[in-house]
């Protein structure tokens, strides 16, 4: 499985391109009881100015809703104390260096790929020789934001972040279904098993990347939510089963009860719920599971 599918997954935040004729259409679904809904849109975390503006209907379910749900809370999406927690979790406290605990084999590969993107990486934060100092699963993720970095994406530009700025602008309010510090325990908690392969297949698929991250972009742009469950989740459940259950299937169940709430509360408020697409896809998405529970569902366009 390649890494820009799992690690676009991963990415806190998950690309030069394409000429753009039309406006983005990213799966969006309307989940609705008796007087209220929540209008469900996947999210790419890092996007390019040419994503903007979005199709009328994104646009329309935001107007129609009173308050707009994240994955974190607007205050803690790209802060710098959030980042900084990230980072002191992610130092070894073992007091080995990566390659020692990585092995010659895939610390030469690590070396060449980060002598090939040492501005890159320098621009990032972290030089290059401060890698050996982090755990496998940061590396890995730092390596995926340099490729999507590459192809032009941006996490200051991607739907999560584009929305708390216009909510704020709008006046409404913003909450999140989780913590940074929880996302950082679910990182952290990943076993040396799946660090390593994620390192691994990460250095290996590097000079593939570009291709790899732009049919993604491009199916979440055109809303192909059957490309998108094919290529991220499938193959995620099938290579990484724990970690999938863990980035996957346990938030989406800890989140249905605090959407069925809002869908519950009196009043006819509505609310739009921007998260990573993944989460709303397939038979282990939030779509599926809020379906089950007997509310209203429809896919719009």
């Amino acid at each position: 499985m390649g890494f820009s599918r799992v690690l676009l997954c991963l990415t806190l935040a998950l690309t030069g391109g394409c000429a753009v004729a039309q406006p983005p259409t990213p799966a969006m679904w309307r989940v609705s009881d008796a007087d209220n809904s929540l209008y469900l849109l996947g999210s790419f975390h890092l996007l390019k100015p040419d994503d903007y503006p979005l199709s009328a209907t994104v646009e329309a379910a935001f107007g129609d809703a009173e308050s707009v749900l994240f994955e974190l809370p607007p205050q803690e999406m790209g802060s710098p104390a959030t980042a900084l927690a990230m980072t002191r979790a992610a130092l070894r406290g073992d007091g080995k260096t990566l390659a020692e605990e990585i092995g010659p084999a895939l610390n030469a590969k690590l070396d060449a790929w980060t002598a090939a993107n040492a501005e890159a990486l320098t621009k990032s934060g972290i030089a290059a020789p401060l890698l050996q100092r982090f755990e496998p699963w940061f590396v890995a993720l730092l390596i995926s934001q340099v490729e999507m970095g590459k192809y032009g994406l941006d996490p200051a530009l991607g739907l999560d972040a584009h929305f708390v700025a216009e909510a704020a602008k709008a006046g409404k309010p913003g909450a999140g279904l989780e913590t940074g510090a929880q996302q950082i325990t679910l990182l952290d908690g990943m076993s040396l098993d799946e660090q390593h392969q994620l390192l691994r297949e990460s250095l290996a698929e590097a000079d593939e990347a570009k291709a790899r991250i732009e049919a993604l972009h491009s199916a979440w742009r055109r809303g192909d939510d059957k490309t998108l469950w094919r290529e991220m989740a499938l193959e995620m459940r099938r290579e990484y089963p724990a970690l999938y259950r863990r980035i996957n299937v346990a938030r989406n169940d800890a989140w249905v009860p605090q959407l069925e709430a809002r869908l519950r509360a009196p009043g006819t408020d509505d609310t739009l719920v921007v998260v990573g697409a993944m989460h709303l896809l397939g038979e282990d998405g939030v779509v599926a599971k809020l379906r089950a529970k007997g509310y209203k569902v429809e896919r719009l366009k």
